[in-house]
């Protein structure tokens, strides 16, 4: 690593940032008593407990000062899964990124019981929740609303990756332990460190600094643990050769499963929602005069909310959310020609140039690399042999200013594919299979790597394979990845000479792997996934309901790509053939991940056959997915059939989504309500 400068003298600073237009604005306080209290600190209830049990009505009711059990029995009832961040704080709250955020603290909570300012005024010391907690995106928003709100500790049966590592580095506690809150409710004052025994070295130092920019200002080295050398697999291999200076490999040593070390990044990017908050981190940490470190491997996407406009406007204070929208892509803006990273920015004809991952998937990543993004999807570029994964804002700033990441070894999950897709079945029909396998489902694989190989991976093109690594996050899992092969190599022929040749990894013979999941591609049929989580995915026979429709969106970074514009394309081909189109009182839209994909699309004649049967394209842009661009629901009782990636509550409006593929999502179009193709063709639309 690098020598650190020491324009940031002493103090970390206050990472204070741009100002509330007309106002001042207080930024996180990242400090957060970090290297003052953490070492000797011990830990007692001194304030609320807010238990998040299934019930939503109780959850009202501990806010409310209503009528309750004692928190014993709370905790004997049912807790809350699968708590999404979405839930913590809706996509159009992370517009702020002050001590505003505590308002809105669990704002998105599912069944709409919690109003704003709810969470700050009960002022919660400790959150309890079940499996699962802080899915989905890797909003560091999110961490904040809920510090802001009060909360010190969380306690969980599991926690999502992301917003684990979110919460150590700005300070809160998170533990797994429930004896350790029952101690607490007895009275019990109990050390840091009995919160800290299941960490490693380095997340125990984080956790005790108070934070990571604690642990870089106070903790002058600390040695990782490291097992004597052995074969390796292929994210074992990528992470052993990219460790930085910070914590050398020793001889005759290797990497350690559920160790942490600090890696080089190859690729780091970040979009509009985000990149203002990391960026007054990273100024107020590390100094004004403060610069990139190796610019040219990072990149700022204008991608998120370039459409948001369309949706804002309809809401009573659509102004204000549309100027601060405009802000954020103002001071992403400025700190990216000041840093010198590239800039992503709108599209020639509105929208964006490329959705973050589309851009980076077709134009950067390549075999090997480190890649991180400040947004859980960043896992998409597995799909040509990078090890690519989320971070949050924290994490993102410090990589701006040493190029390190901070990375638990995970263990590998190997993914056999075998066997041969019937037609009408794609990637995204084997993804929400795989949602429900019994190897997957659950928390099978949180944290985990899942590694795609078999028979059958030959037969998948990169798109294919980029909405399975795409959609690995919804299953829990770290990141995915296939490893390099000529259908990689052939990808990256079509770049510079520099990434045509570039060299390729594989594990070794003998690696380790945590376990094994077999699907056999010929029994996989069309899928959906049922409201509220990805991971409530059936056999799309297995819904015997007539699922009237309002809305279709075939879109977003997992369904954007060029390959579903050729499945949404044979899809219509079809239906206009036989005179079909869009019935009255549905509403269809088609999104490209990227000019690319438009140009792909327009080359084939497509912008022209969606227009016939009556659907709406749309350019490059996040959209509907992120509630921000045309698609979203308006009303609780609309349906939308859509093949972006998650339908957690709230995610694209108040309505209700079901998941499916592009070819599902064309026919539901057609039919008016959700339906195979098959069924679509040999039916008309609805009544």
């Amino acid at each position: 690593m690098r020598q650190r400068s020491n324009t940031h003298g002493d103090e970390p600073g206050d990472p204070r940032g741009p100002r509330e237009i007309g106002e001042p604005q207080e930024l996180p306080e990242l400090r957060e008593q970090q290297g003052q209290e953490s070492l000797g600190r011990r830990i007692a209830l001194r304030g609320n407990v807010l238990v998040l049990t299934e019930d939503t009505d109780v959850v009202a009711a501990q806010l409310s000062g209503g009528v309750v059990p004692g928190t014993a029995e709370l905790l004997r009832a049912p807790l809350m899964n699968n708590i999404s961040t979405d839930e913590i704080i809706p996509g159009w709250c992370c517009y702020w990124y002050d001590e505003k955020l505590g308002d809105y603290a669990y704002l998105g909570l599912r069944d709409k019981k919690v109003g704003e300012g709810a969470l700050k005024a009960f002022a919660p010391q400790i959150i309890v929740s079940g499996e699962a907690k802080g899915c989905g995106s890797s909003r560091e928003h999110a961490v904040y609303a809920e510090k802001y709100a009060g909360v010190e500790v969380v306690f969980a049966r599991s926690f999502e990756r992301i917003y684990e590592q979110n919460c150590r580095n700005v300070g809160i506690i998170t533990c797994t332990d429930f004896s350790l809150l029952e101690s607490l409710l007895a009275g019990e004052e109990l050390p840091l460190e009995a919160f800290t025994r299941r960490a490693n070295n380095i997340e125990r130092a984080i956790v005790e600094s108070g934070g990571l920019f604690g642990f870089n200002r106070d903790v002058a080295s600390i040695t990782p643990e490291f097992a004597p050398a052995r074969p390796l697999n292929i994210v074992e291999k990528i992470l052993q050769g990219a460790l930085s200076s910070r914590n050398p490999l020793p001889e005759g040593a290797s990497v350690s499963v559920g160790e942490s070390y600090f890696v080089t990044a190859d690729v780091r990017f970040s979009h509009e929602y985000v990149t203002p908050m990391a960026s007054g981190m990273f100024t107020r940490q590390f100094g004004a005069d403060a610069r990139i470190d190796d610019p040219d491997s990072c990149y700022f996407f204008q991608d998120h909310l370039s459409l948001a406009g369309s949706v804002l406007k309809r809401r009573t204070n659509g102004d204000q959310l549309i100027a601060r929208v405009d802000d954020l892509g103002v001071r992403q803006r400025e700190f990216a020609e000041l840093g010198g990273g590239h800039f992503i920015g709108p599209g020639e004809n509105g929208g964006s140039q490329a959705i973050c991952h589309n851009h980076i998937l077709e134009h950067v990543a390549r075999p090997g690399d480190v890649i991180i993004g400040t947004d859980s999807h960043t896992c998409t570029a597995g799909a040509v042999g990078a090890l690519a994964f989320g971070v949050g804002a924290t994490d993102i700033a410090n990589s701006w200013y040493n190029r390190e990441i901070l990375v638990k070894v995970p263990a590998v999950v190997r993914v056999e594919l075998d066997g041969t897709l019937r037609p009408g079945v794609c990637a995204k029909d084997v993804m929400l299979n795989l949602l429900a396998h019994p190897g997957i489902e659950g928390s099978r694989t949180l944290g985990k790597v899942l590694l795609f190989t078999g028979s059958s991976v030959g037969s998948l093109s990169v798109d294919e394979r980029a909405t399975l690594c795409n959609m690995a996050v919804e299953a829990g899992g770290m990141t995915a990845l296939f490893e390099a092969d000529d259908i990689t190599l052939a990808h990256l022929a079509g770049r510079t000479p520099a990434d045509a040749g570039v060299a390729v990894m594989s594990s070794d013979p003998g690696a380790r792997y945590a376990s094994t999941v077999t699907v056999v591609l010929d029994t996989v049929e069309p899928m959906v996934a049922l409201p509220g989580d990805p991971r409530n995915a059936v056999p799309l026979a297995s819904v015997q309901d007539e699922i009237r429709v309002d809305k279709v969106y075939g879109g977003s970074c997992t369904g954007g790509k060029a390959e579903d514009m050729d499945m949404y394309a044979s899809v219509f081909r079809l239906a206009r053939d036989r005179g079909r189109s869009v019935p009255a009182g549905v509403q269809a839209f088609i999104q490209v991940g990227s000019g690319s994909v438009m140009e792909h699309a327009s080359e084939r004649g497509y912008l022209d056959l969606f227009k016939e049967v009556g659907v709406t394209v749309l350019p490059p842009s996040c959209g509907a997915c992120i509630n921000a661009g045309p698609g979203v629901s308006e009303r609780p009782d609309e349906v939308t059939v859509s093949a972006q990636n998650r339908n957690f509550p709230g995610r694209s409006g108040p309505g209700q989504v079901y998941l499916a593929s592009p070819y599902v999502v064309a026919a539901s179009a057609i039919a008016g309500r959700l339906s195979s193709v098959e069924d679509m063709l040999v039916s008309g639309g609805r009544a």
